[in-house]
């Protein structure tokens, strides 16, 4: 219990600024994450493939390793003491990552922003739960844990479902084989994504020789984000690369009007690792509760971001009542399970 004194209410005052702090750089993050893919919507004269390689080149390849290299300068000597098990095993984490990025990319583009980071982050939080655990070893949960995570995620489960039942309506307006194909995508991109964290979890031993040599444990984990994050650029740019070969869309770069294109393709990137700069000392000036009330934050913020552009952008211009009411519905249940899963890892 803090004590009446000058000193203590100082302590106070200053642990009340963390946490705000650690609050809006949450918030922040999540607003970013949501509205990275809005630049995309202003490239229409390119294909999708145009767009998605700038976008990779500067989200997976430029600003992680401008962020590394000005963080971390023996960064080159820390991979060079590693076995090459770790590596591989965190770069093929990394494609995993990459596959669900590409698949991130396509389903968006088909269903929209405010269908698209419904379905992917519901499938992301299902995926992210269930496979650690069956893959890493864990210590007993308590029985009131074990509840209400299986509730959160049959909550989870039934707002993905309502959510893809609310967007039924595109087929009724034609566009029935983009919808059934984008939220194939998007549901991968959401099981795909728990790569990201895996590879996270199987390079501790990268993170634990940056610490060794003198690295802040607040900046060692960017010597494993560097290396999923260049897994996700091969994955990606290739991917795009073969599309605008097979396509022969490579032509369209210097199409007239379409130089502020690139612009576009780089804020995507940049809104895209800005999530990720803001979410990590937020999380941390949370204490701790950034685990727990910090990701159900995050998440939260990321789906009504997305859902408020896609809306305000006229994604939904042409949907019946009913459909919208199916998704503001879809979107409450995944809000809900997003809150019980925060609670139950608090």
């Amino acid at each position: 219990m803090w004590t009446a004194t000058s000193t203590g209410c100082v302590r106070c005052s200053l642990m009340s600024e963390a946490q705000w702090f650690g609050l809006l750089a949450v918030l922040g993050a999540g607003v970013l994450q949501g509205s990275f893919m809005l630049p995309m919507k202003w490239t229409g004269r390119w294909a999708w493939e145009n767009t998605w390689l700038v976008f990779a080149s500067t989200a997976y390849l430029l600003c992680p390793w401008l962020l590394v290299l000005s963080t971390m300068p023996r960064i080159f000597e820390i991979y060079g003491g590693l076995g090459a098990r770790t590596v591989l095993v965190t770069i093929a984490f990394g494609f995993g990552w990459g596959l669900g990025a590409v698949t991130f990319g396509l389903g968006v583009a088909a269903l929209g922003m405010a269908l698209g980071f419904a379905v992917i982050l519901g499938t992301a939080a299902v995926a992210g739960t269930l496979i650690p655990l069956a893959i890493l070893p864990q210590a007993p949960w308590p029985a009131s844990r074990i509840l209400v995570t299986a509730g959160s995620l049959l909550l989870m489960l039934a707002g993905v479902a309502v959510c893809s039942f609310a967007g039924k309506w595109k087929e009724r307006a034609g566009e029935a084989r983009d919808y059934r194909k984008g939220l194939l995508l998007c549901v991968a991109s959401g099981l795909l994504s728990s790569c990201g964290n895996l590879g996270f979890v199987y390079g501790s031993e990268i993170i634990d020789r940056a610490q060794a040599l003198g690295v802040p444990s607040e900046l060692a984990p960017n010597a494993v984000w560097s290396l999923l994050t260049l897994a996700l650029f091969l994955c990606n740019a290739g991917y795009a690369v073969l599309l605008l070969r097979r396509n022969r869309t490579a032509a369209l770069f210097a199409k007239p009007g379409t130089r502020p294109y690139f612009l576009y393709g780089a804020l995507m990137g940049v809104l895209w690792m800005g999530g990720f700069v803001f979410y990590g000392p937020g999380a941390r000036a949370l204490g701790d509760l950034g685990p727990s009330l910090g990701w159900a934050i995050l998440m939260s913020t990321t789906v009504l971001a997305a859902n408020l552009l896609g809306l305000a952008t006229g994604e939904w211009a042409g949907a019946p009542p009913s459909a919208r009411t199916r998704l503001f519905l879809g979107l409450g249940l995944l809000l809900l399970a997003v809150a019980g899963l925060g609670y139950s890892n608090r």
